[in-house]
């Protein structure tokens, strides 16, 4: 039997997240987290909008997903998101000791593998998944925003 419910159809909706991200005037990252085939938290940058730096998309999903679980550990649970977590969200994955990472395109900068952090000894990550259409946006957004300034 085919599951409908694959890593590309949640990265999916990780990259509507991003949209909006993008139609807010924020960086286009977005960010899923499911379990067991249902999305328990959605999520995207909001750093401009709340004016703080830790609104990363993943920090967002994190939160929510803890707050609909009761507890801050996100065993069983899965993150999709639309770019490579930074140092700080794979600092807050680590410790919330989430299995699995889903990430579209790699930050080759300032990606958690780029800075050398250290992800939970248990967490699997898969890259890759729809990743053209992630950079996409994120080349999209960065060239609009070059021709305003």
């Amino acid at each position: 039997m085919i599951n409908p419910f694959d890593d590309t159809y949640f990265m999916k909706k990780a990259l509507q997240e991003a949209e909006i991200a993008f139609d807010k005037g924020e960086v286009p990252v977005g960010a899923i987290i499911a379990v067991e085939n249902r999305i328990i938290a959605r999520a995207h940058n909001l750093t401009e909008c709340l004016n703080d730096v830790t609104a990363h998309a993943e920090m967002q999903a994190i939160t929510a997903a803890a707050n609909f679980l009761g507890g801050k550990y996100l065993h069983q649970c899965t993150l999709y998101v639309t770019l490579e977590p930074c140092q700080m969200c794979a600092g807050a994955l680590y410790w919330s000791q989430i299995p699995k990472i889903v990430y579209g395109a790699s930050d080759v900068e300032r990606g958690f593998r780029a800075m050398g952090t250290t992800l939970h000894p248990k967490t699997k990550v898969v890259s890759g998944v729809l990743e053209e259409e992630a950079s996409n946006l994120l080349k999209q957004f960065f060239i609009q925003k070059r021709n305003l300034n």
